[in-house]
């Protein structure tokens, strides 16, 4: 079983199992069919398609008609109703990828153990990885037996804006930002409407848990480049943009053998639609 990374080499001496399911997770904030489009023109052999608007993340208004986030948390009736359609069943082993380091496919990993499935890796490296090798890409779209997962306890913890606002006072766990230092600091803000961060976080730029190949580091230097942010992991708090590249850095952590924290899916795109609640700015 697989549950954190899944080299390109071992995916192919695997891939034609019928007992796993390869997930195609391309996706592009700003050109939503891009992701679709990419697949379309060529995907691994047998990969389904995830879309991360409408099957990975719920609607951004809950039922009070409150705005949640650019890509608040599925519910989980749909996104089991989405793993069965692509053939998942309670014993697959799924095996998600992008073309971005894993940006988007550690969101479809962190989901699947939010619905406490642990058979879930992300392709190291993603698709550049798996050509690299000379392995093929096709265009057929495949016919998928209707899978039968059932949710069950999660493996993963969240939190919510309240715990977040009163966090800030009590300041007993570390909030730690995926997205780029400069958004961090509050500049160059082109995706939410205010610029800056929650006060008393840090950053951690999740493009900062890669190789220069797009591959993740080995575990040992992410413990080390983590323990400088945080302390113990089950009183950390990950957050980001939307709350899907703080999954790249909740991905880390479990690769460096420090699980246990928590992600806060509403992220910076919750927390500043409410000009009631504080931000920070700079470093």
């Amino acid at each position: 079983m697989y549950t954190t990374l899944i080299s390109a080499a071992e995916l192919a001496a695997n891939i034609d199992r019928p007992d796993w399911v390869v997930v195609d997770c391309r996706h592009d904030l700003v050109n939503l069919a891009f992701g679709r489009d990419a697949y379309a023109a060529g995907h691994l052999p047998g990969a389904v398609f995830a879309d991360m608007e409408t099957e990975l993340s719920g609607a951004r208004r809950g039922p009070d008609g409150v705005f949640r986030g650019r890509h608040p948390l599925p519910e989980k009736e749909a996104l089991v109703e989405a793993l069965r359609a692509w053939g998942v069943n309670d014993a697959t082993q799924v095996v998600a990828y992008d073309a971005h380091g894993g940006m988007y496919a550690a969101r479809l990993w962190w989901l699947l153990r939010w619905i406490g499935h642990e058979a879930a890796a992300v392709l190291d490296g993603g698709l550049p990885a798996w050509q690299a090798l000379g392995q093929p890409v096709v265009t057929e779209v495949p016919a998928k037996p209707r899978g039968t997962i059932e949710a069950r306890a999660p493996f993963v913890p969240t939190v919510t804006v309240a715990e977040v606002l009163e966090n800030i006072e009590s300041a007993k766990r570390t909030v730690v930002d995926a997205r780029a230092a400069d958004r961090f600091r509050g500049e160059n803000e082109t995706v939410d409407p205010v610029g800056g961060h929650i006060p008393g976080a840090k950053n951690r730029f999740f493009k900062d848990n890669l190789q220069g190949d797009g591959r993740f580091k080995a575990p040992a230097q992410l413990r080390e480049e983590f323990g400088s942010v945080i302390g113990d992991p089950k009183d950390a708090i990950m957050q980001c943009g939307s709350g899907v590249t703080a999954c790249h850095n909740l991905l880390a952590l479990e690769v460096a053998g420090m699980p246990g924290a928590a992600l806060y899916p509403g992220s910076w795109s919750e927390w500043s639609a409410d000009p009631a609640r504080p931000v920070a700015t700079g470093s």
